[in-house]
């Protein structure tokens, strides 16, 4: 067992105020894997002030010093891959060569994009050629990141390498569940030689660190990922302060699948839903079908969903691994259990766990047919792997149908007709679309309309939401 009670402040590992024990548990085998403490108001007040402390100096470090430390920390990452790779996998289930695949590599390309970006990146410029008004960009302050536990390195590099980028200095909460990697990538920030409260990172949960860090005066900015739920409670928590608030939340993805769709679509449509165990909030897990295709997408769907293994983290392999918790775990049952109830058809998985694992937090890749969008599983967000698959008879239909929901996050279209594939896109309310399996390039944009929050992270985007914009008149 990992004792990992300590938070990084003021560039040094230092024991809680009030020791307050937290059991992290591996979803595998729903033992201890780890013991943290969960900060209170001491620990808070404290990384805020450091943060605060070392804000004026590295605010005004020049590009070229920043560009240089990050680069020293994207070389220490990729000598520790494995050793993130191992967290990941231990504190939220990731089979170990898929974390190693794409939950490690997730924050080593972040890194390197942000490189890339910063690089590029003027902080100042004239208005014009004939102005005498300068444009410049400066660093917002000091940030509070929020971080989640199912991608958690890659939602940390999201926020945290902007940051550093920006000049700002911040304050890092992870997930209480899945701490483990954020530990580790503190590490990394020491080893490369940031200033002293540049880089600060206290463990809790919303409830306690969270808020404290939402409320607090001497915080300017808060970037969170996590809930709909909670971004809201954030959003209202920081409201008294007017800081900045950036929300990556839920998302209840459409994948509409026309006809004249390419013959992999609909397994590629059911693979993508079941990755990571269905904890993305972009994944397409309401499949909308052609009515002529139906029975035949239902049948592809199923044998794909059955093809699907499940097992342990720890072993070598394709499959998918445990959900993050026990709390996770009942809610999907619960949801599986309401979509019978409701009148959807199962046809394949359903509710306990898959045979021969009697132990962790595993769910049977599962599949609803029948299902209308009024029902539970196609309305809320499940973060399993469960799939609704919903029969449609025209474009007009789908599209309504894809926009009928609270979010819009990401969602998805398939046929080799491009001009179709185009004007449906268009139509769609959502931060992201991805058409015909294509996946966004390094640097795009990211983020969500209406409940799926609001803001962008990755590349220049990604940047200017840690700067603010400042207009200096008769510069010339």
């Amino acid at each position: 067992m990992l004792d990992k009670k300590q938070f990084y402040i003021n560039g040094e590992w230092v024991n809680p105020a009030t020791p307050n024990d937290f059991e992290v548990i591996n979803p595998s085998n729903e033992e201890v894997c780890a013991i943290i403490s969960l900060g209170g108001s001491l620990d808070t007040n404290l990384a805020v002030e450091s943060a605060n402390k070392a804000f004026p100096s590295w605010s005004k470090t020049s590009k070229e010093e920043r560009l240089k430390l990050i680069e020293k920390l994207y070389a220490i990452y990729k000598s520790r891959w494995n050793d993130m790779a191992e967290s990941i996998s231990l504190e939220m289930g990731a089979p170990l060569d898929w974390a190693n695949k794409e939950q490690s590599s997730s924050g080593a390309n972040h890194i390197k994009n942000f490189i890339k970006t910063l690089k590029k990146f003027e902080f100042e410029s004239s208005f014009n050629e004939d102005s005498d008004n300068l444009i410049v960009y400066e660093p917002i302050g000091v940030c509070a990141l929020i971080t989640p536990w199912n991608w958690p390195i890659n939602q940390i590099t999201l926020k945290v390498i902007p940051a550093l980028a920006a000049g700002c200095t911040m304050i890092l909460k992870p997930s209480e569940i899945a701490p483990l990697s954020g530990m580790v990538f503190a590490e990394m920030v020491h080893e490369a030689g940031f200033p002293k409260g540049v880089f600060n990172l206290v463990n809790g949960n919303g409830e306690g660190v969270g808020t404290l860090l939402s409320r607090h005066s001497k915080v300017d900015m808060v970037s969170f990922t996590g809930s709909t739920r909670a971004g809201k409670l954030i959003t209202k928590n920081s409201a008294d302060t007017i800081k900045r608030v950036t929300l990556e939340l839920g998302g209840k993805g459409g994948n509409i699948i026309f006809a004249d769709s390419d013959p992999n679509a609909v397994k590629r449509g059911v693979k993508k839903v079941m990755g990571n165990s269905g904890q993305s909030c972009n994944h397409p897990t309401r499949m909308l079908v052609e009515r002529s295709i139906y029975k035949r997408a239902v049948k592809e769907a199923v044998e794909q969903a059955k093809n699907t293994k499940v097992n342990l983290a720890s072993l070598k392999g394709d499959h998918i691994g445990p959900v993050v918790s026990k709390v996770q775990y009942d809610k999907i049952q619960n949801l599986i259990k309401s979509g019978i109830k409701e009148g959807a058809t199962l046809v394949a998985g359903g509710p306990d766990r898959p045979e021969g694992l009697d132990k962790g937090y595993f769910i049977k890749p599962t599949i609803f047919t029948n299902v209308s969008n009024n029902m539970r599983i196609a309305k809320e967000e499940i973060f399993g792997p469960v799939l609704s698959i919903i029969p449609f008879e025209n474009e007009e239909e789908a599209i309504s149908i894809v926009n009928d929901t609270s979010y819009g996050l990401g969602n998805y279209v398939q046929s080799n007709d491009k001009e179709k594939a185009r004007r449906v896109a268009r139509q769609f309310r959502s931060g992201g679309v991805y058409i015909n399996g294509r996946a966004a390039d390094p640097g795009t944009p990211f983020g969500g309309y209406r409940q799926s929050g609001n803001g962008r992270e990755g590349g220049k985007w990604g940047l200017e939401e840690y700067l603010e914009v400042k207009t200096i008149c008769g510069w010339k």
